[in-house]
Parts: structure tokens; sequence; C-alpha cells
């Protein structure tokens, strides 16, 4: 029977200096984040208290990687009030386990999706959807930015009709286009915004 290696000892000192005990080398959140990424085990322990910190330091660095600019945030806002919201809340204790067991069951379908992609169409096809995927919302953001001397500013009253013309139904069809690339657009931007 296999051992399980003992995780990697990580002190945080005063000066807030992260020292890994394994290495004898200082460390930064990017460095853990990417010990997590490698699925390396850690614990990190106040150097003078002696208290184990972990907790707090992960979700120091999830808070930096959110932070980071022109990335996509993991963690959409509205998750993140729902879960603010369990705080103190009867079903506290439940949740913890709720979202490890989603979470391991997300990690084996993932893993499961790439497998399969893979095997269909070669090893470099996730990562060569996902680029696609990005490709076609920066083109299609930029098609909507084109329509946008057709929405309505917030504040602004719709035009009223002048003169009934002799194009009435093409007009109708028009503002009526006007209002869907209106629309459209209002969720485009509240997407980009999660």
């Amino acid at each position: 029977m296999a051992t399980e290696k003992a995780p990697t000892v990580i002190k945080k000192y005063a000066n807030r200096r992260l020292y890994h005990m394994g290495t004898s080398t200082y460390v930064t959140l990017e460095d853990l984040a990417a010990m997590v990424r490698a699925g390396e085990d850690f614990v990190v322990n106040d150097a003078k208290t002696g208290e184990d910190i972990t907790r707090s330091v992960l979700a120091q660095i999830m808070f930096e990687q959110e932070s980071k600019g022109g990335q996509q945030n993991l963690l959409p806002t509205t998750f993140l009030r729902q879960l603010i919201r369990f705080y103190g809340d009867s079903m506290q204790a439940l949740v913890p386990r709720y979202l490890e067991f989603s979470m391991d069951h997300l990690t084996r379908d993932q893993q499961k999706l790439r497998d399969q992609m893979e095997k269909t169409f070669g090893p470099s096809a996730f990562h060569a959807m996902e680029d696609q995927v990005r490709a076609n919302m920066t083109f299609f953001t930029e098609a909507m930015r084109m329509w946008s001397p057709f929405t309505p500013k917030a504040g602004d009253e719709p035009e009223k009709p002048s003169a009934p013309s002799t194009q009435a139904s093409g007009g109708n069809e028009l503002d009526a286009l006007k209002k869907q690339m209106a629309e459209m657009q209002q969720k485009l931007e509240s997407l980009a915004k999660k």
C-alpha cells in the first residue's frame, strides 16, 4: 500500500513573505497558484503562531486571480452574492459539503470531456475550441458596436414618427430591427460585466 506524501509546508511571515520549507526559498501567491494547478498539496502556517492559515491564503489566491484584468472571471457576481447569503444561515453547514461534491463531479466530468475531445479531434482540440469561442465573442461584440448608433441611450425618449411615409412597413421593420439590436447589445454588455 502506498503512503500518502505529506503536504509541503509554507510559512507566512509578518512581512507577508511566504517561505517554502521544501525548497528553502521564498515564494509568491502566483507560485502557490501554480502548485495548486499542478496538484501539489501544501499547508500554510503562520510563522509566529504556527496557526494553519491555508484557507485564508487560498482565498487570497482566488481574490488575486479574480482581480486580474482582461481575464474571464471564474466566480460570477450572482454566485458570490448567493454564497455570502449562506453565512449565518441555517444551511451554512451543508454548503461546504455540497460545493465539494459539485466540484468533484465537475472535475471528473471536465476530464471526461477533455478526453473525448482529444480522442475525437486530437490533443489540442480543447484549446483550439476555447480560442475559437473567445474569437467569436470578440467578433460578435465588435459587430454589435457597429450598430451602436441605433441603440437608444439611457434617458432618451424614442423618436416619434413625423409624417406617414410611403414606406411605412419598411420603417416598422427597421424600427423592430433597431429594437432587437439594442436588446442584444444590452445583453452582451451585461454578460461582459459578469
